[in-house]
C-alpha cells in the first residue's frame, strides 16, 4: 500500500520550488530530535523505527495519486514527472528501537538529496511521534506494574490503525499481551480477552451468562464480576467452576479495597488459585497505587493510547547540513524558542559502573554508541517486522537497566541524565 499521500502539501510544493531553483538534488542531512522531554518525564523511548523504514520503502506515488495531484493542481507537470519516479535512495541511521532518548537526542538521521529527503518528513514524524509517545507512557506503566501481567486494551479509544501501532509500542516496552487481533496477526503479539458487561446483560441472569462463558471457554476463563453485586458474582463464579475459575475481573469502584475484599472471599471459598485482574481507566499512577493490593494483572486502555497526558513525543525534522559543491555547510534555524544546532551529529551514552551518567551529542568518542545503520542506499538494514519487534523489546530491557533507580520514579523530575553537546 502506498503511503505517499500521508504527507502535508507543503512537502510537495517545496519539491516543486526546489526543482525550479535547481536545488532539488543538493545533498542534505536532516535530523529528527525532540528539543526536550515532555514536562516532568525523566526519559523517553524510541519506538516506530522499523515502521518508519517500512514506510520509506513503500513511499511511491501510484497513478491514482498522481492523477489526484494533477487534477487539484497541487504541483506542476515537472514535479509530477519527478514524483512518478520517486524512490528514496539515500541513507538513514538512528537510535535502535527500544533505546532511550532525551532532549536533543539525534534519534534519526536522513541523508539524501533535498527533494528525496524532505518529502519523507511528515510520514516519519507521524510514526515516530505517536509510537514513541505510547512507548514512553507504556514503559512507565510497565515499571509501576513490576512483574505483574500487563495487557494493552486501548483499541476502542483511538483510530483503528493507531490501535495496532499502540499495541506494538506497548509490547515493545514489556507489555505481555494486547486485545487487538490485527496486532497479534501482524506482529505476533499474544492476544487476550473474554467478555464485556454486554455479554452479562444479554442473558436473563448473571448466573446464566457465567454458565455460558464457562461452557464455551472453560474454567480458565476470566469472569467479569462487577455488573451487579461483586460478592454474589464471585460466589457464583466459584460455585459454577467448582472453585477453579481462572480469574475474576474488576472494572469499577475502589479497586484497591475491592481487590482486597475479593481476594479474601476467594480464599475463604477455597479458590486460592483464582487470580484477580483489574481494568477501569488505569494509568501508571493508579497501577502504582495498586502495588500493595492483591492484584495479578492489569488491563490498560485510554491512558496508554493517548500517551498518558503526552500524546506526542515532540519530535521535529530539521535540515542541519547541505553540500554546496565544495564543502558541507552546517545550517540551523535561530527562531525564538525554536533554535537548533547545525551539523550532522553522532551520539553516545557514557556509563559509569554500568549506569548511564550522561549523553554526549556531537562527535563523541567515549561511551556506548547509540546510532546504527537503518537504511543504506535506499535498502533497509532491518529484518522482518516480527524479528525487529522482538529485537527492540530485548534492547529496551538492556537500555532501561542502565538507568538509576531514581529515573524510574513516577513523580515529575528532571531528565534521568543530562545531554551534553561536545
Amino acid at each position: 500500500m502506498s503511503v505517499a499521500l500521508l504527507t502535508d502539501r507543503y512537502e510537495l510544493t517545496m519539491v516543486q520550488a526546489a526543482l525550479a531553483g535547481g536545488k532539488a538534488d543538493r545533498p542534505c542531512v536532516f535530523e529528527v530530535f525532540a528539543r526536550h522531554l515532555p514536562a516532568g518525564r525523566r526519559y523517553g523511548v524510541v519506538a516506530g523505527t522499523a515502521r518508519v523504514i517500512e514506510a520509506v520503502q513503500d513511499f511511491r506515488f501510484n497513478q491514482d495519486q498522481l492523477d489526484y495531484l494533477s487534477k487539484e493542481k497541487i504541483v506542476d507537470e515537472t514535479t509530477l514527472d519527478w514524483l512518478s519516479n520517486y524512490r528514496f535512495s539515500g541513507n538513514i541511521s538512528g537510535y535502535r528501537e527500544g533505546e532511550l532518548y532525551f532532549g536533543n537526542s539525534p534519534v534519526l538521521t536522513i541523508e539524501g538529496g533535498f527533494a528525496e529527503a524532505v518529502v519523507l518528513e511528515t510520514v516519519i514524524l507521524s510514526i515516530l511521534n505517536f509510537d514513541s509517545a505510547v512507548a514512553s507512557a507504556a514503559a512507565r506503566m510497565r515499571s509501576a506494574a513490576s512483574n505483574r501481567f500487563l495487557a494493552e486494551m486501548g483499541s476502542r479509544r483511538t483510530h483503528e490503525q493507531a490501535a495496532v501501532s499502540a499495541a506494538r509500542a506497548a509490547y515493545l516496552v514489556g507489555f505481555d499481551a494486547t486485545s487487538n487481533l490485527e496486532a497479534g496477526a501482524k506482529y505476533g503479539i499474544p492476544t487476550m480477552g473474554t467478555s464485556a458487561h454486554s455479554f452479562t446483560l444479554l442473558h436473563d441472569s448473571e448466573d446464566q451468562a457465567f454458565e455460558a462463558q464457562l461452557k464455551a471457554l472453560g474454567n480458565n476463563t476470566t469472569l467479569l464480576v462487577d455488573t451487579f453485586d461483586v460478592e454474589r458474582a464471585v460466589r457464583k463464579a466459584v460455585e459454577l467452576s467448582n472453585g477453579k475459575v481462572g480469574a475474576v475481573r474488576l472494572d469499577s469502584g475502589d479497586l484497591v479495597q475491592s481487590a482486597i475484599e475479593v481476594r479474601a472471599l476467594l480464599d475463604s471459598l477455597g479458590a486460592t488459585n483464582t487470580k484477580i485482574t483489574v481494568t477501569s481507566d488505569l494509568d501508571e499512577y493508579t497501577i502504582a497505587a495498586l502495588a500493595q493490593a492483591p492484584v495479578n494483572s492489569y488491563g490498560v486502555g485510554t491512558s496508554l493510547v493517548t500517551g498518558s497526558g503526552h500524546p506526542t513525543a515532540g519530535f521535529v525534522y530539521k535540515l542541519v547540513s547541505h553540500f554546496d559543491g565544495e564543502d558541507w555547510v552546517d545550517v540551523a534555524k535561530k527562531s525564538v524558542n525554536k533554535s537548533s544546532r547545525g551539523g550532522k551529529k553522532s551520539a553516545s551514552r557514557v556509563l559509569e559502573s554500568g549506569k548511564a551518567s550522561r549523553e554526549l551529542i556531537g562527535h563523541p568518542s567515549t561511551g556506548r554508541e547509540l546510532q546504527v545503520d537503518l537504511m543504506l542506499n535506499g535498502i533497509s538494514q532491518i529484518s522482518d517486522q516480527r524479528t525487529a519487534l522482538q529485537a527492540a523489546r530485548e534492547h529496551h530491557v538492556l537500555a532501561l537497566a542502565e538507568l538509576s533507580a531514581s529515573a524510574l520514579r513516577l513523580s515529575k523530575g528532571e531528565p534521568a541524565i543530562p545531554s551534553e553537546f561536545v
